[in-house]
Order: C-alpha cells, then sequence, then structure tokens
C-alpha cells in the first residue's frame, strides 16, 4: 500500500469532521429503518400474528358452494310399435347447485391446534422482542467499535508524531556529538514501527466503519466521541443475584422456551385426540333441474359423527414422539436458563471489573503523564537516554487506549446485562447518549 492512498483512507474517515458528528441515538434510528436481520424480525412477528386467526378457524363453522351446468345433445334410436327402428333426437339441458356448512361441535385435535395458535404468537412476540434487545446491542458495539479504531488511529498518529520528533533530535545531537549512534537508530527503529502500526489501525479503522454500515445501511458520518473524564454509574441493584433471577425468568430466550415447552405439551394432546371422536353439525340445501324432466329441491340438517377404531398404531407412535420432543422442549428450557443466567453473571462481573479496571487505569494515565515529563527533562539535561523518552511515549498513549477501550467494555457490559435480564429497552441507550460529545 502506497503513502499516497493511506492519506486518502485517513482523509475519507475524516472527511466529515466539519460536520455535525452523529450520536448513538441517531445511528440506532438509522439501524431500526435500514438493518436487515431487524427487518427479518418484524416480518417475521408479523407473520406470527396470524396464527390465532389461522388456530381459531378450526372451531368456526366452513361453509362451501358447488354445482354444475350441463347440456347434453344427440340422437336415440329406439323400435316403434311395430318394430321398425327409429331415431330421435335428444337435447336436455340440467343445472345444479348446492351450499352446506359444516360446523364442529366436538373436536379435541382442533381445539388443541387453537392452543397452540395462541402460545406460538407469543412466541413470535418474545422472539421480535429479543431482537430489539440484539439490535441495540449491535448497534452499541459497532458504534464503540469504530471509536475505539478511531482513538487506536489517532494514539498512533500522535506517537507517530513524538517519534519524529525525536528521530530528529537525536539526529541533532548525534551530528553535534553529543549522543552516539545507538539513539539514532533506537529512534528510526521506533520510527518505522509505528509507521506499519498507522497502516493497520487506517484498516482496522475501515473495517470497523464497514461492519457499522452493514447495520445501519449507510457509510457511517463522523461519530460522537466519548467525553473525557466520564463517570459510568454500578449496576443496580448492586449484587448479583437479583440480576441472575430476572435472568432466569425474564430473559426473551427463556420466555420463548418456556412456550415452547406449553405448546410441546399441547402437541401431545392434539395426538391423543386421534384416539377420539368427532362430531360436526351438518346442513345443507340443494336445488336441481332438469329441461322437460324434473326440477327437485333439498334441505338437510343433521349431525355427523366419525369413531376412529384402529389406525396401524400410527397414532400410538405419535403420542410416544411428541412425548419425547416435550422432554426435549424441557431441555432446551433448562439449557437456555443456564446461558441466560452464565450471561447476566459475565456482564455483572465484567461491568464491576471495568469500573475498577477504568479507575486503576486513570491513576495510570496520571502516573504516565507524569513520567513522560521527568524522561523528557531528563533527557534534555543528559541523564537520560532517547530510549527512555520513547518507552515513556509508548507507555503513556498504550494506557490512554487501553483506558478509553476500558470504558467502552463497561458501557457495552451494562447493556448486555440488561439484555441478560430481559429489561434492555430503546431508552437505556440515552444515558450512553448523555456521555457522548454533542
Amino acid at each position: 500500500m502506497q503513502r499516497p492512498l493511506i492519506a486518502v483512507l485517513i482523509t475519507s474517515a475524516f472527511l466529515t469532521l466539519n460536520a455535525q458528528a452523529a450520536d448513538l441515538i441517531q445511528i440506532y434510528q438509522q439501524a431500526l429503518a435500514n438493518d436487515a436481520t431487524y427487518a427479518s424480525a418484524r416480518s417475521s412477528l408479523t407473520a406470527g400474528q396470524e396464527r390465532i386467526t389461522q388456530g381459531r378457524s378450526g372451531l368456526l363453522p366452513s361453509i362451501s358452494a358447488s354445482g354444475s351446468n350441463t347440456r347434453n345433445s344427440g340422437d336415440q334410436t329406439t323400435p316403434n310399435f311395430l318394430g321398425i327402428m327409429t331415431k330421435n333426437d335428444v337435447d336436455s339441458h340440467s343445472n345444479s347447485y348446492s351450499v352446506q356448512l359444516s360446523q364442529p361441535l366436538f373436536n379435541w385435535a382442533n381445539w388443541q391446534t387453537y392452543q397452540q395458535s395462541k402460545l406460538a404468537q407469543a412466541t413470535a412476540e418474545a422472539t421480535f422482542a429479543q431482537a430489539q434487545q440484539d439490535l441495540i446491542t449491535r448497534v452499541a458495539q459497532a458504534y464503540f467499535d469504530v471509536l475505539t479504531a478511531q482513538d487506536n488511529l489517532t494514539s498512533t498518529q500522535a506517537q507517530k508524531v513524538a517519534t519524529t520528533e525525536q528521530l530528529a533530535s537525536a539526529k541533532r545531537n548525534f551530528e553535534v556529538g553529543t549522543q552516539t549512534i545507538t539513539d539514532t537508530h533506537e529512534a528510526q527503529a521506533a520510527y518505522d514501527l509505528v509507521v506499519a502500526q498507522e497502516f493497520a489501525a487506517v484498516n482496522d479503522l475501515e473495517n470497523k466503519r464497514t461492519a457499522l454500515q452493514v447495520i445501519i445501511g449507510q457509510a457511517p458520518g463522523t461519530l460522537a466521541p466519548l467525553r473525557t473524564g466520564v463517570a459510568i454509574n454500578a449496576p443496580s441493584p448492586a449484587a448479583v443475584e437479583p440480576w441472575v433471577s430476572s435472568a432466569e425468568s425474564q430473559n426473551y430466550a427463556v420466555v420463548a422456551a418456556k412456550l415452547n415447552v406449553e405448546i410441546a405439551k399441547r402437541e401431545i394432546e392434539r395426538n391423543r385426540a386421534g384416539h377420539m371422536p368427532t362430531a360436526n353439525l351438518i346442513a345443507s340445501s340443494t336445488h336441481q333441474t332438469t329441461t322437460g324432466v324434473q326440477r327437485s329441491n333439498n334441505n338437510a340438517i343433521g349431525v355427523s359423527w366419525n369413531v376412529p377404531i384402529f389406525s396401524g398404531f400410527a397414532v400410538t407412535s405419535k403420542v410416544r414422539e411428541t412425548i419425547a420432543l416435550e422432554d426435549k422442549a424441557r431441555n432446551d428450557l433448562e439449557a437456555t436458563k443456564r446461558a441466560a443466567s452464565q450471561n447476566a453473571r459475565s456482564a455483572y462481573l465484567g461491568m464491576n471489573s471495568g469500573l475498577a479496571q477504568v479507575k486503576a487505569l486513570e491513576a495510570a494515565e496520571v502516573s504516565s503523564k507524569s513520567s513522560l515529563d521527568s524522561n523528557k527533562l531528563g533527557y534534555q539535561v543528559g541523564v537520560r537516554i532517547n530510549i527512555d523518552v520513547l518507552n515513556a511515549q509508548k507507555l503513556l498513549y498504550s494506557t490512554q487506549k487501553d483506558l478509553a477501550k476500558a470504558r467502552y467494555d463497561t458501557i457495552m457490559n451494562g447493556l448486555r446485562l440488561k439484555s441478560a435480564a430481559g429489561s434492555l429497552k430503546e431508552d437505556d441507550l440515552a444515558p450512553i447518549n448523555a456521555l457522548l460529545v454533542h
């Protein structure tokens, strides 16, 4: 990659610096409108909301109409009274139609299907709610990934500037004889390394911006960064048990798994209905006319019933199958609860650990700045060598990057904690958005 291309990439990354930076809420609104994964989940919800109507149809009456209109023409040869064959033209027209109504009186399988349809619609709603939470965390993660990449590039470029100055100083001091060639070589090596790191940082930034573009459907502009020295609130409640309890009962994946267990129970009953009788109310009206022959009307009403006697053990086998599937659904529920509990614990511990890490890195940043100032002064008076200053600079920039990353990770763990507990909402982005530079 040539240096002009690097310049183009850097320019494109920061082309909109003079425009107003987009914040987290604005990026989330773009994702709501353009994210394909979320749109797919929304369509699945719309489809799932039709389940109750479909399930209820098996309990409601069905009405059908049928009919025919036929014209017959031809000839017929028959003997007359003298035994002589005579030919007669045959021309007739028949018209018939009927209307039939059927109302289920007792059908246990259809009743269970109706109950399953209500559970299936609730499952679709829980799945969509989970998709909404996933969109929040995906947008926030992609947003902070871009900020992290920007921080890395900014830090690398600042380190490059400092290393360039240090290299020039080492060359001047070598020319006047106050330092050895070793200092120059060390400064040159540090400069070459930071140039390579700049290439990697630019590429990483472009990748992270592309990942965000996949979610929001357009190339992101400048993003509002996190304010310096922001305070991140600790999780409330400040104990892990309430979060775990909420995750095991309110997590949307757990809710969907519970509904799947209930659906499996209903499926057992639906298949057992294969041994039960069915009864329907039948009403019909039939009208038939034949040209020159007859006309008839018939109205009928009654009850039809069916009692299954033997079906080749198919019903018994289906019942055994659905019992096994219910057991599978119960085990899936237990696995989902454990995963939700683990996610809640991990996010809670990650957030508390992140808060402690942020506090420690803030102190380390102050110490690193003091160390760099001391090494620069020592280098000027001759008690420190060039590599000491370079190491102090590298330590400061590394600490600053780690501090920013720790803040981002702590914020993300807070969102993941609420998501695991099933309480994450769009409003939870507002306090985070308030931490950004507007």
